[in-house]
């Protein structure tokens, strides 16, 4: 779980320095500044191989770790429900500041709701969780094919205002880099859009696979991944063609479909098919952990993912820092290429910062506060090994 964590931290890295990089990147038309080949390439690259799927792996193992959660309040013989009611109060506490802070594409916030709705059906079959979350998935995909159907039919669908959206996205822009205070007054701004987006689209995919974790985690199917060898190559067999191929769906509704039907089917494709690239992803790593290397890898990528809540917050503050007026307010200045190799080099410096700071302490900085207010203690902060001698 943890290097899967530690793996998935870099999908997220990448599709969120997006959005901070350039303030076109939810109007639905380019960014004027970076319309090359190359330009075009890194950015269906990363809709390809990186949107919609990463956020997917951290909703799975949000599911599965609630029932370690759960486990572990029964051996503890502790009141669990009390005591993920404060996770969750903290977790969207969390969520609120980053979002109005640093980045209003949080989705803290959306995990802390849903998780009242895990809370609510946790106690459903493994069997019952898995046809719970595909019913789920296709319900909201077909509604999105319909409103593609009845659009396509009345024939009411406008290209966007080219004009008007590149002024509100320079207009973004200019206060995202002014001072803190315009920073914050643009994130209080964008938040009702952001969230609308979150709850339509993010949150039911993100439900789907609270509850494929949750019957994963009530067969402990991760305890030992070498039991499922074989299923786990079946999933990439499946995952990877059909995820890649709704992929190219998804990506191919770009800023020349904006306003049309095939946008919003897309939009479909794209929330049937992510969880199946997720999976294989998800798959491939856990079959690369049990190879010649996969000590190597373990050591690489489970610091980094014992700490994820610690890293997930500390890629925002970077990203804010070079792109907003908190620092640099290098927003609309740096290439997609450019951008994707200063994500890279962060996702690397994370690894090797949580490697040392795991080898002395017993939880990273966030999950330390975290695990204090759900337990209601004061967690170690060192480890044992590493506290001072008196």
């Amino acid at each position: 779980m943890d290097a899967l964590r530690g793996f998935a931290l870099v999908g997220i890295l990448v599709v969120n320095a997006t959005y901070f990089a350039s303030a076109f990147h939810s109007t639905g038309i380019e960014d004027p500044a970076f319309t090359s080949t190359a330009d075009t390439a890194v950015r269906s690259g990363i809709s390809l191989l990186f949107e919609t799927k990463f956020y997917l792996l951290f909703s799975f193992l949000f599911g599965y770790s609630f029932t370690l959660q759960r486990q572990s309040a029964i051996r503890r013989g502790t009141p669990f429900t009390a005591s993920f009611l404060r996770r969750l109060t903290t977790v969207f506490a969390l969520g609120a500041a980053h979002a109005v802070l640093l980045f209003t594409g949080d989705i803290l916030t959306t995990y802390a709701m849903l998780g009242l709705v895990l809370l609510a059906l946790g106690n459903l079959k493994p069997r019952t969780a898995v046809i719970t979350a595909t019913v789920l998935l296709t319900t909201v995909a077909a509604v999105y094919a319909g409103l593609g159907l009845l659009q396509a039919a009345s024939g009411e669908y406008h290209a966007p205002d080219h004009a008007a959206l590149t002024a509100q996205a320079q207009n973004l822009a200019a206060q995202l880099t002014g001072g803190p205070g315009q920073v914050v007054a643009a994130h209080l701004r964008d938040l009702p859009g952001t969230a609308a987006v979150l709850l339509l689209f993010q949150a039911p995919a993100a439900l789907a696979m609270f509850l494929l974790g949750l019957a994963a985690g009530t067969r402990t199917v991760l305890a030992d991944p070498v039991r499922h060898v074989r299923a786990l190559r079946r999933i990439q067999w499946i995952g990877f063609p059909v995820g890649l191929a709704g992929g190219l769906v998804y990506t191919g509704a770009g800023p020349h479909t904006a306003g049309t039907p095939y946008e919003v089917y897309a939009l479909a494709v794209g929330l049937l098919t992510a969880p199946a690239l997720a999976a294989a992803y998800a798959a491939t790593v856990l079959r690369a952990l049990h190879t010649r290397n996969g000590d190597r890898l373990t050591r690489a990528l489970a610091p980094a993912g014992r700490m994820a809540l610690s890293n997930y917050l500390l890629q925002s503050t970077v990203l804010a820092l070079v792109f907003t007026g908190y620092g640099f307010g290098a927003v609309g200045h740096l290439p997609p290429a450019a951008v994707l190799a200063l994500t890279l080099l962060l996702y690397a410096a994370q690894l090797w910062l949580s490697s040392v700071w795991m080898r002395t302490h017993a939880h990273g900085p966030v999950e330390w506060l975290l695990r204090a207010a759900t337990h209601l203690t004061v967690p170690a902060w060192k480890r044992p090994g590493n506290r001072p001698r008196g």
